[in-house]
């Protein structure tokens, strides 16, 4: 690994990456939200933004210096479940963008144009040899093959929202304590982690980071839960 990826290495390790994203029917889609955002993440001490879209990444880049996971959201109709950085063409702009980390879908579906995960990684790989990649995983069997196939990060961002994973318990952190002790790749724990209680046991448990969206940067989310108490 170059000195560059360790620098990015090091400089995860151990924190808190806030997840700035909104999408098109969401009352903060905005890239100049999102950089405001991710400024107020970054006052409050967090190590690493999660962002979608160049747009948004760009914007965030004039708000903070900090490490980017960027993906790049994009449904197309041959594999409308893997929407998260699914083809070359995502990839390529990410990397133009200047993202320390790209992360993707890395399930066992089929991703557009019927391609398996095995024939497309090999072939980011070999393109961007240098680039860090992040697997987004539903399973410990994801998650261990991501690592065989090279994957510098194992995430667990898609547990529970898989059609073989719904229904699992979120946190995922068996899925995490599995895949800390038996991958062999710095793994990022990321999706249902809702409270402060909720990461620092992800922390402790040996996570290298740990993202953390919906709670922080998703108000309409956050005051459904609130209205919901009321309803109750």
């Amino acid at each position: 690994m170059n000195k560059k990826n360790e620098a990015i290495l090091n400089a995860i390790q151990g924190k808190l990456i806030v997840s700035c994203q909104a999408l098109p029917e969401e009352p903060l889609h905005s890239s100049f939200i999102m950089g405001r955002m991710a400024y107020a993440a970054s006052l409050a001490g967090a190590g690493g933004i999660r962002a979608n879209t160049v747009e948004d990444i760009e914007e965030i880049r004039k708000n903070v210096d900090l490490p980017i996971i960027g993906i790049i959201k994009k449904v197309y109709e041959d594999a409308p479940h893997v929407y998260i950085t699914p083809t070359m063409a995502e990839v390529d702009a990410l990397v133009n963008c200047g993202c320390e980390i790209i992360a993707m879908d890395a399930t066992c579906r089929t991703r557009p144009g019927n391609v398996e995960l095995d024939a497309f990684f090999k072939e980011v790989r070999a393109k961007y040899p240098e680039q860090l990649f992040m697997a987004d995983c539903a399973s410990i069997e994801d998650g261990m093959k991501a690592a065989e196939l090279g994957f510098d990060f194992i995430g667990t961002t898609l547990a529970g929202y898989t059609e073989y994973t719904k229904g699992v318990k979120v946190p995922p952190y068996s899925m995490i304590k599995h895949l800390i002790h038996n991958s062999g790749k710095p793994v990022i724990a990321e999706g249902n982690i809702s409270t402060p209680e909720m990461l620092r046991h992800a922390m402790d448990m040996g996570s290298w980071a740990v993202v953390v969206g919906s709670a922080i940067t998703r108000p309409l989310e956050i005051t459904k839960k609130f209205m919901a108490a009321l309803e109750d």
